[in-house]
């Protein structure tokens, strides 16, 4: 079990409190995860959506930050931490108030990378974006 595993049961536990953006973004944290995936169920509350109901896309890619680095955290090795050095979202169709369920993977790990996709779905199982993101590897001082 690594720092970053034993945070993760933590979370899915609702067992650590968590830190203040996620609080006031109200992104919630994680149903479940296991080696290179996690997954969870997201509820949009109106504070976070545009003046039509659909979803805010930089919100969305706030929400795809948090489940891609939870992806790395699956995997991330006990001696090194991790920042996001590049995110991408790709908006597949409108999303509206309705439930999201997002979930992450790893797709590749180097000495110094860590390469991660996320889908995020409607109930009904569409796509509505995909994020893919790049998480650098550092040691702990």
């Amino acid at each position: 079990m690594t720092w970053a595993t034993q945070r993760l049961d933590a979370l899915k536990a609702g067992d650590m409190t968590v830190p203040p953006v996620v609080t006031t973004l109200k992104m919630g944290t994680l149903e479940d995860w296991g080696t290179g995936w996690v997954r969870k169920t997201w509820q949009p509350a109106p504070e976070v959506l545009n003046g039509d109901g659909s979803l805010f896309g930089g919100y969305l890619a706030a929400l795809a930050d948090q489940i891609l680095a939870f992806a790395a955290m699956t995997v991330v090795p006990d001696e090194n931490y991790y920042r996001t050095i590049n995110l991408q979202i790709l908006f597949v169709k409108v999303g509206a108030a309705r439930p999201l369920t997002i979930e992450g993977r790893v797709t590749a790990v180097t000495r110094q990378l860590i390469t991660v996709e996320a889908d995020f779905r409607r109930e009904d199982g569409e796509l509505i974006a995909r994020a893919s993101a790049q998480q650098i590897l550092m040691p702990k001082v």
